[in-house]
C-alpha cells in the first residue's frame, strides 16, 4: 500500500484482510471434511473383513454410489445445460452390456473393461446427442424416452446376449465375506470421479457456457457460444461414469436383463434425485441421492414392498419439494442459509 492511500485504496485492503480471513478457513473445513467422509468411506470395509457382519450396509453403500454416480453425471446435461433427459439409464445399460460381453466371451474382468465400456457409453451418448440435441425442451424429453424403448427392444431380441431372459455372468471366485468389497471400492472410485467431473465442469468456462443455454439458448448463441457443440459434449461426457457403473453393477447382480436397465421409471428416480438435492449445483444430486436411497430402505423396511411404500416415499418427497422448491441446496442456497460444507459451487 502506498504511503498515503486513497479511501478506495483503504476500502480495498481491508476487504481482501477481511475476505482472506473469512474464505480461506470455509474452504480448508471443507476439504477436511470431504477428506474425512473419503477416508471414513474406504475404511468402512474394514468392519466387515473384522466380523463379517456388515454385508447389508456394504450392499446399502454400494447402491447409494451407484446411485449418486448415475445423479452426479445427469446434473452435466440437465442440470447445468437445462437438457432433462429420461433416458440417462441407457448409458448404465450399454456399459453392462459392453462388460458383460466381454466378460462371457473373452474371459475379461469387468475391472479391468469398465472404463472401455465408458468410453463406448460416452460415444454412443455423442451419437444420439448428434441426432436428438437439435430439439428442444419437450421434444428433447420424448426422443430420450424414445431411447430407452429402442434400446431395450434391440435387446429384448438379441439372442446371443439372452434376449428378454438375458444371460448370467459368472460369480467372483471370492469367499462371501469378501465378495462385496471390490464392487464397493470401484463403485466409490465411480462415484468420487462422476462428483469429480460435476465439479470441474462446473467451475470451468464449459460449464459457464451451459449455464448460460439453460437460462436463455438464443441469447447464448448470441454471444458467440457453440451451443450445439456444447450440448452435445455435455450429453456424451454425462453418459461416462454411469457406463463404468453400469459394466460393475452387471457383474456385481452376476446377470444381465434388458428389464434391469432399460426402465423409465429408472430413468425418472435419477431426475428425482437431482431435482430433489438441488438441480444444477455439485452437492445437490449427492445429497438427493442419499435421501433417495435412505427414504425407500426406511419405507421399504416399515411397510415392506408394497404401494404404501411407494406412497410413504413420495409423500415426503413433495413435503420436501414444497418447503424447498429449487432442490434443498439449491433453496438453501438462495436463503442464504446454505451450511459451508454443502457449498460446493
Amino acid at each position: 500500500m502506498p504511503e498515503n492511500p486513497s479511501r478506495d485504496e483503504i476500502v480495498k485492503a481491508r476487504k481482501e484482510v477481511y475476505l482472506g480471513s473469512v474464505v480461506a478457513p470455509r474452504v480448508e473445513s471443507r476439504k477436511l471434511f470431504l477428506f474425512s467422509l473419503l477416508c471414513a468411506l474406504a475404511l468402512f470395509p474394514l468392519l466387515q473383513v473384522a466380523s463379517g457382519r456388515f454385508n447389508y450396509w456394504l450392499h446399502m453403500l454400494l447402491f447409494t454410489f451407484l446411485n449418486v454416480t448415475m445423479a452426479a453425471s445427469w446434473n452435466i446435461i440437465g442440470g447445468y445445460a437445462g437438457y432433462i433427459s429420461l433416458g440417462h439409464n441407457v448409458f448404465s445399460g450399454i456399459g453392462g452390456y459392453v462388460a458383460g460381453a466381454l466378460l462371457i466371451f473373452y474371459g475379461l474382468s469387468p475391472f479391468l473393461t469398465a472404463p472401455l465400456a465408458g468410453v463406448v457409453a460416452c460415444l454412443f451418448g455423442l451419437l444420439f446427442g448428434l441426432i436428438t440435441l437439435r430439439t428442444r425442451g419437450s421434444a428433447f424429453i420424448i426422443a430420450t424416452i424414445a431411447l430407452v424403448l429402442l434400446t431395450k427392444l434391440g435387446l429384448d431380441n438379441w439372442e446371443l446376449l439372452g434376449g428378454t431372459n438375458g444371460v448370467s455372468l459368472p460369480l467372483l471366485p471370492l469367499p462371501a465375506r469378501f465378495v462385496k468389497l471390490p464392487f464397493y471400492y470401484g463403485m466409490l472410485l465411480t462415484a468420487v470421479g462422476a462428483v469429480y467431473l460435476s465439479y470441474r465442469i462446473r467451475h470451468s468456462k464449459f460449464g459457464l457456457g451451459l449455464r448460460a443455454i439453460a437460462q436463455d439458448e438464443t441469447k447464448a448463441e448470441v454471444a458467440g457460444i457453440p451451443t450445439s457443440l456444447y450440448k452435445i459434449l455435455a450429453f456424451a461426457i454425462s453418459g461416462f461414469f454411469p457406463g463404468m457403473a453400469g459394466a460393475l453393477w452387471a457383474y456385481y447382480l452376476t446377470y444381465l436383463r434388458p428389464t434391469i436397465y432399460f426402465a423409465i421409471l429408472g430413468a425418472a428416480e435419477i431426475v428425482l434425485m437431482v431435482l430433489l438435492g438441488g438441480r444444477g449445483t455439485v452437492a445437490g444430486p449427492v445429497l438427493g441421492a442419499v435421501l433417495l436411497v435412505a427414504m425407500n430402505e426406511f419405507f421399504v423396511a416399515r411397510f415392506g414392498s408394497t404401494e404404501l411404500n411407494i406412497a410413504g416415499t413420495g409423500l415426503l418427497m413433495l413435503i420436501i419439494l414444497i418447503f424447498f422448491p429449487e432442490g434443498i441446496v439449491g433453496t438453501l442456497r438462495d436463503r442464504k442459509k446454505l451450511p459451508r460444507l454443502l457449498d460446493w459451487g
